[in-house]
């Protein structure tokens, strides 16, 4: 549901509301009871998610190849020892 801003025009006491779209817009302040009006807010921020919407996606080439010279190089996979333990006990039976 939209977050909506009041103000009152009486006494100048600021509110949220959480209201859905289809509902009136409220008409009375909370703390005097004298008549309000909707402010028009900033709205809230978008987040998209996926390829092709993270600024990285769009840094140039040498800030990427700076930026992969950077990364530590990944050490080779280990053995599992419980795996090597149990092929070393099969091979005993």
């Amino acid at each position: 549901m939209p977050t909506y801003d009041y103000e009152c025009s009486a006494c100048g006491h600021t509110f949220e509301a959480f209201q859905s779209i289809s509902a009136e817009p409220l008409t009375e302040c909370p703390e005097c009871g004298g008549g309000v009006r909707r402010l028009i807010g900033a709205g809230a921020g978008f987040l998209f998610k996926g390829s092709g919407f993270y600024q990285t996606d769009y840094r140039s080439s040498g800030y990427q190849k700076a930026a992969a010279a950077d990364k530590p190089k990944a050490d080779p996979p280990k053995k599992d020892e419980k795996s090597a333990s149990n092929k070393d006990a099969k091979k005993a039976q």
